[in-house]
């Protein structure tokens, strides 16, 4: 079943370090089959507020996800990230199709 890795970008540093970041990431996903289908651009806040960006990656399941998070191509960059952002990182599984909301009861 797909999976996803889920960013919040809440505050992001701006600087050479996320140069570096974004040129580096796509090449640690590969390996795992990831790649984006969201990242970052505009927000339409219907409800509450939203500061900051949405980062969705999408991967085969969530072996693969969780395999690439923890690679050593990935680690190595990862701080890059950390150090200079404010964000919460999920994984999220996706549904199967097709799906209803009711699926979730039983």
């Amino acid at each position: 079943m797909t999976a996803y890795a889920v960013a919040h970008m809440r505050q992001v540093t701006p600087g050479p370090w996320m140069i570096e970041y974004l040129e580096k990431i796509d090449a640690t996903l590969a390996p795992f089959g990831g790649r984006f289908v969201v990242h970052g651009g505009d927000v339409e806040v219907v409800e509450n507020n939203w500061p900051g960006h949405l980062i969705v990656i999408e991967f085969p399941d969530s072996q693969h996800v969780r395999d690439w998070y923890r690679s050593p191509a990935y680690q190595q960059i990862l701080e890059l990230r950390t150090h200079n952002s404010e964000s919460d990182v999920v994984f999220v599984d996706g549904v199967e199709h097709p799906h209803k909301a009711t699926d979730v009861l039983g």
